[in-house]
């Protein structure tokens, strides 16, 4: 089980208040679909709120409910607010994986029916695997970024046929873009594939997979950081231990979540003279979705050069 501190009983509560305030002023939530103005999308991350963006253009208007680069997403305290943009909308984008589970809550609180994409659903993974919990962090896995944006473009062309053309060759030069992303991964894992590699968290797992890094992480250390849980001493002892054999390339360290034990990897791996690479599970500010990915890849090409 993530963690996971939404409130909500107050967003409900609060949410009628608003609703009257808008109806006071003329607002018309039913009209989120009409031609005459943008379909209006509600993302649970500014990840998915990005990459809805991007493929939508100037037909859309995206609220992205999480989006504080400088905050856990874990803690995140949804508003009465939150609930109004979801009551209004067309198109609701969630995560799924018990990542963002508030946001369906709140969708049935509104009593509406937008159409919802989740993005655990449409990967087609298991979200229950025998052999561990679901990585949950879906962005950080390029196929299934890309099943989404063709989700996200078929759903905008539902509700707005006559763009549907326009919808579908933003998708295109979209995973155009991610096809990039993907090449270097590739070239990463023809030089760096069966190298060692730690984490604090599992945000980055689906990439350094894909470069074929193998992490070396006790699972219960990264569990009990994710899950904000004290790591028992023999699990700490191990993970440090990666350091000091210098038995991983690098650390990927979610700069989101800190605490007294990541804070002694991180140490330990700066003062083993291990590449650090920092990792966050919202978008950063000033970057878009492929930027940020980008940015990422080279961080991670960068530490493992180094490594050599």
């Amino acid at each position: 089980m993530k963690r996971s501190v939404f409130a909500l009983p107050v967003v409900i509560a609060a949410t009628a208040l608003l609703l009257t305030a808008c109806s006071a002023a003329g607002a018309d939530p039913a009209s989120s679909g009409a031609a005459s103005g943008p379909i209006k999308v509600v993302a649970s991350t500014n990840v998915w709120g990005d990459i809805a963006g991007v493929i939508g253009g100037d037909h859309v208007s995206v609220t992205s409910i999480i989006d504080d680069p400088n905050q856990d997403p874990h803690d995140y305290q949804a508003s009465a607010r939150n609930q109004l943009a979801i009551s209004q909308a067309k198109i609701v984008i969630t995560n799924g994986g018990g990542y963002d589970d508030f946001v369906t809550t709140m969708v049935k609180a509104a009593n509406t029916s937008p159409t919802e994409l989740n993005a655990a659903t449409i990967s087609g993974y298991d979200q229950h695997p025998s052999d561990g919990d679901f990585n949950e962090h879906l962005w950080y896995d390029f196929p299934t970024v890309d099943k989404v944006a063709s989700k996200i473009a078929a759903a905008y062309a539902k509700a707005r046929p006559a763009d549907a053309a326009t919808f579908a060759a933003n998708e295109k030069k979209f995973e155009a873009s991610v096809a990039k992303l993907t090449a270097t991964e590739a070239q990463l894992k023809q030089t760096y594939a069966g190298k060692g590699a730690a984490i604090t968290e599992p945000v980055p797992l689906y990439m350094l997979n894909a470069i074929g890094l193998v992490d070396k992480t006790p699972q219960k250390f990264s569990e009990a950081i994710e899950n904000d849980t004290d790591v028992a001493p023999s699990v700490l002892e191990q993970t440090l231990a990666l350091f000091s054999s210098r038995s991983v390339a690098l650390l990927a360290y979610n700069e989101q979540t800190t605490g007294a034990q990541t804070q002694q990897v991180l140490s330990a791996a700066k003062s083993n003279d291990v590449p650090v690479v920092p990792v966050t599970e919202t978008l950063p500010d000033g970057k878009t979705y492929l930027t940020w990915m980008r940015s990422n890849l080279d961080n991670i090409g960068a530490a493992l050069k180094k490594s050599r």
